[in-house]
């Protein structure tokens, strides 16, 4: 869109991903018949059961540090490379008499005691890489550090899952739905599949899904006339979907009266919305969203605590939530950022692109609660963390165990799977 007084259809792939990353409308799939979008047509898949199993996706974005969230507070070599910002026995959250939490991360600690919250340990990918933009990709596609993949692993998931795509028309609910500034790579599949995105501001009162809906209105209805035909009536088509879909969803979040005290802040209520969404029953199978801020160069103490401050009770509201509403079961939600962060500190009390790091899977159903092996710190100040879990083995675990769907063949390969769910 050039100006936004003056909406226009979108007319290529770019375009229209931009478009659905200012969270206006079915983002991709559902309803494109023009060959910039998709190359074939499909059939309706049956809708979800009412017991389905959910997915929540958090990204870390940035890259979080994972020294200085799970912090190997008796290992000497922790301080050694890292005098100044390497946190003290007395400021973490013991988990056993190695590892703490970030002293951010209270209420994540609580979940953990209640056997609700898994700490997958030294998670990463061989040969890695430490651009942000790639490392995101090779997360988001689960492909080889050597391998650019277009589709993401959730797409595929889906074209593995779904024989077809639910008709728009009948009122079928999107199959994945993401919050966040642009369409995650991770839903880009090789057949069309109708996901959906809202801004951030969603359900906060404020103008954000009104301009929206303005928006949609303006689009569908430009230069209509009884002989639209081609590409543009497709568009019109979808985006006519897409307002339907909008004011279904605005409508639920505007209605919705949460069983929990989220904090305050977009992350939090970017996890209050997808607790309206599951609540109301809609058929979707994955959430996606995002809390960024991570790439933690210089001053990282404070501000990295805060940052985990806004996760751990985010995610720890969110998880009452559902549960206060039954829907405990149901839903397994799974942090993931594209890399860690160098194990010395660097020049300005903060650190830079590095490789390994933990991540948290959430849930009533998780087992356990420290997975994998902790990563080995006898390094000189200039090597990186050597990585001793896969990332891939976590997604085979998620998609074999919890989406019912052979990870094989989402993958590309086998990865053994681990013991969390």
């Amino acid at each position: 869109m050039h100006n936004s007084t003056n909406p226009r259809l979108p007319v290529t792939r770019r375009e229209f991903f931009r478009l659905g990353g200012a969270g206006i409308g079915l983002l991709a799939f559902s309803r494109f018949a023009p060959s910039f979008l998709v190359q074939s047509t499909l059939g309706a898949a049956p809708a979800p059961e009412k017991d389905r199993t959910i997915l929540v996706l958090i990204q870390l974005a940035g890259g979080n540090d994972g020294l200085n969230t799970i912090v190997p507070y008796e290992d000497a070599d922790y301080h050694r490379l890292r005098p100044t910002i390497g946190l003290k026995k007395d400021a973490v959250l013991p988990i056993d008499d190695q590892l703490g939490f970030n002293p951010g991360c209270a209420a994540l600690n609580d979940m953990l005691k209640e056997g609700k919250l898994g700490v997958i340990q030294n998670v990463g990918y061989p040969n890695p890489n430490r651009s942000h933009f790639r490392s995101t990709e090779i997360w988001e596609s689960a492909s080889d550090s050597n391998i650019n993949d277009a589709t993401g692993w959730i797409g595929r998931y889906l074209d593995n899952a779904c024989s077809g795509r639910p008709d728009a028309a009948t009122g079928d609910d999107p199959l994945a739905v993401h919050i966040s500034g642009e369409v995650p790579q991770s839903f880009c599949g090789e057949q069309p599949h109708s996901t959906f995105g809202l801004s951030g501001n969603a359900g906060r009162g404020g103008r954000g899904g009104r301009d929206s809906l303005s928006l949609l209105k303006q689009l569908a209805g430009q230069g209509h006339d009884d002989h639209d035909h081609g590409n543009e009536g497709f568009l019109r088509s979808t985006l006519m979907d897409a307002m339907v879909t909008e004011q279904k969803v605005q409508k639920i979040l505007g209605q919705y009266r949460g069983d929990a005290q989220y904090p305050g802040g977009g992350f939090a209520q970017s996890l209050k919305n997808v607790a309206a969404l599951i609540a109301a029953g809609m058929s979707t199978r994955v959430y996606f969203v995002s809390l960024g801020g991570f790439d933690t160069h210089a001053n990282q103490v404070n501000n990295h605590q805060n940052l985990l401050r806004q996760l751990s009770e985010g995610m720890a509201a969110f998880q009452k939530d559902i549960e206060a509403k039954g829907l405990g079961p149901q839903v397994l939600t799974m942090t993931f950022s594209e890399f860690g962060r160098r194990p010395a500190e660097n020049e300005s009390s903060g650190t830079d692109h590095g490789t390994a790091a933990p991540l948290f899977v959430m849930g009533t159903g998780i087992k356990g609660t420290l997975h994998g092996t902790a990563p080995k710190l006898d390094l000189d100040r200039k090597e990186d963390l050597t990585y001793s879990t896969d990332f891939r083995q976590i997604y085979a675990t998620v998609l074999d165990r919890w989406l019912d769907c052979p990870a094989d063949k989402v993958l590309g390969q086998k990865f053994e799977p681990l013991n969390f769910i």
